[in-house]
């Protein structure tokens, strides 16, 4: 049965979490906060944009006259590599702290600044996957480096600081918190089954069909029946890979056409350049093994009602749990309208 109307719990499997739905509060009035619709024409290049090719950055370095993907150590990083590793602060059980070791990069995905992913072309974003990997080999082997976390913020109202078509990767001693939430989950799961959880999972989402996006020989793209953000999705390589090097040729090229036409369809949705979060979820660099582990991608985007009205995190999703006023079915039915023939 499926509860359309009425207020309802949904449980994640992945965080072992629950999401209020409250459908019937889509009918209740807006006077509230309403964002500015950006305008979204930019020049190719941008003399003072300081991730342009050739250009200087704020600490005095200047860019290379790059020409597809270019990758930096982040000027303002959150982490560094010269602290001395796990180091203990404090012991006492209330007032934890420990010092933390890691390295931040940036990655700028096409020198042309008036791009976002989704208007990137597939061989395009086939250059910046590729740089992932890269990345996440050449970190990941680093002797503290123990998780690598890709990820991208788009737009204003996501805090992103400089428009040009870019993303970050960080690289820590220690796996944050996300991640080690899904990874417990998917262990107990495993465990339980011998199959990754997100396997299983895929295989019912493909029967049920209604929150399927996108489909492709090796990829899907689906709003997560317990998808908190109302327009969120998840990417799911069909095969258990833990990580994104995994993939082959083939498979990269349909990981980036995926991406492609995913992100084209959010700005098709409100007819705006579509503002997000996204990032990457996959196996650690500790040199574990970790067979429950089924490598996904995440996008939160906050828009809700129109390409100025976001939603908000705020009383009771802070308070007490998070809460969608949108079912996941009903994203994917507008989503989907807007998605076709991309």
């Amino acid at each position: 049965m499926e509860l359309i109307e009425t207020p309802h719990r949904r449980y994640n499997p992945l965080t072992g979490e629950w999401v209020l739905v409250s459908p019937q509060r889509t009918k209740r009035p807006w006077q509230g906060k309403q964002e500015e619709k950006q305008n979204e024409s930019r020049l190719s290049y941008d003399s003072t944009c300081y991730l342009c090719p050739g250009n200087e950055r704020v600490g005095g370095e200047k860019n290379d006259n790059y020409s597809d993907t270019f990758v930096f150590t982040n000027d303002f990083a959150a982490l560094k590599p010269d602290i001395k590793k796990a180091e203990i602060l404090s012991n006492d059980e209330l007032f934890q702290q420990e010092s933390v070791k890691g390295k931040c990069r940036v990655i700028c995905f096409s020198p042309d600044h008036s791009l976002t992913l989704a208007s990137m072309t597939t061989e395009q974003i086939v250059k910046v996957i590729k740089t992932w990997q890269s990345e996440y080999e050449n970190l990941g082997k680093l002797d503290y480096v123990n998780y690598v976390q890709i990820f991208e913020n788009k737009g204003e109202v996501m805090g992103c600081s400089n428009p040009h078509p870019h993303g970050q990767i960080w690289a820590s001693d220690v796996i944050p918190d996300e991640p080690k939430k899904e990874h417990i989950q998917q262990k107990l799961y495993y465990d339980k089954h011998d199959r990754t959880l997100l396997s299983d999972y895929l295989k019912k989402e493909l029967i049920y069909k209604k929150r399927i996006l996108l489909e492709n020989e090796e990829f899907v793209a689906l709003i997560p029946f317990w998808a908190v953000w109302p327009f969120e999705v998840m990417i799911l390589p069909k095969q258990s890979y833990q990580h994104i090097n995994q993939l082959d040729a083939k498979g990269v090229n349909l990981y980036a056409d995926i991406i492609r036409q995913l992100c084209a369809g959010y700005d098709k949705l409100f007819d705006v350049s579509f503002p997000y979060s996204a990032g990457i979820h996959q196996q650690p660099t500790d040199g574990n093994d970790y067979p429950e582990i089924h490598f996904h991608m995440h996008f939160y985007p906050p828009l809700l009602r129109s390409a100025t009205v976001k939603k908000f995190m705020v009383g009771y999703e802070m308070l007490a749990n998070p809460q969608r006023d949108i079912t996941a079915e009903q994203s994917a039915e507008i989503f989907k309208d807007k998605i076709k023939n991309i």
